[in-house]
């Protein structure tokens, strides 16, 4: 092996080493799955959960810290966002992973309750988050936050009518958010869009909203939790620098949008 390869093979390619990184709705699910990603890669990783014990939980399993957080709450988010400055130092990432679906019905059959309920996570919660980081990341020129939206987003899956518009709009906060800090340092802020990924959150959803998602699939299944973690581990790496105000499709191939 010459001396070149050798180089090579010693870098840690990703390595989020140094950086501080929080993880919100990381108790469970896809969140959980994306803390572990960021830990293995070197980041101290702070778990925002509504769940208090499943936010600890996660945390203490890989030497974390497990934060309460409401993240519809701007009180909650700016004691939360506050207490890892504390513990763990300046906030280098930000993964707004938190999100709720909503009831699985047709528009008749809901009203304006289910729609602010969906909204006050999904949007609202995205919206403080960075509002509580960005300007110390505009500080220290440099920052990486990664919405995670839905495929629901750009295409609106039948009888998820606020989750649907709501991931719409996390797809276009993050454009522009990505626009207002372009140029003022390595800041870049970017989306994903999974379609239907295995996890406890299809339990709640009717049985035929699940069938609709997945026969939608050109590979014909649902994606994994570490798949999902692999693609929000680049985003939020150093070498995802020329990447910015995009939403990248996890999706199985499906398209139709």
């Amino acid at each position: 092996m010459s001396e070149a390869e050798e180089a090579v093979d010693e870098q840690k390619f990703f390595s989020l080493e140094g950086q501080v990184a929080i993880v919100t709705g990381g108790g469970q699910g896809i969140g959980e799955g994306i803390v572990q990603r960021l830990h293995a890669a070197g980041a101290r990783v702070a778990v925002f959960d509504l769940k208090e014990e499943l936010a600890k939980s996660v945390a203490a399993s890989m030497g974390g810290l497990g934060v309460q957080c409401d993240v519809s709450s701007s009180a909650s988010v700016q004691k939360a966002v506050q207490e890892v400055r504390n513990k763990l130092g300046p906030i280098d990432i930000v993964v707004n992973n938190a999100g709720i679906a909503g009831r699985t019905l047709p528009l008749w059959e809901l009203n304006e309750n289910d729609l602010d309920a969906v909204y006050a996570v999904n949007v609202r919660g995205v919206f403080l988050m960075c509002k509580a980081v960005i300007q110390e990341m505009l500080d220290r020129r440099y920052g990486r936050i990664l919405n995670v939206a839905s495929i629901a987003g750009k295409e609106g899956n039948p009888t998820l009518g606020p989750y649907s518009a709501s991931k719409a709009a996390v797809i276009a906060f993050t454009k522009s958010l990505a626009k207002e800090v372009a140029g003022k340092g390595d800041i870049t802020v970017n989306s994903i869009a999974p379609a239907v990924i295995r996890t406890k959150i299809l339990d709640g959803l009717a049985k035929e909203t699940v069938q609709y998602m997945v026969s939608r699939i050109p590979m014909g299944r649902t994606g994994t939790i570490e798949e999902v973690a692999a693609l929000v581990h680049y985003l939020v790496s150093r070498e995802a620098s020329f990447t910015t105000g995009q939403c990248y499709d996890i999706s199985g191939g499906r398209a139709t949008y």
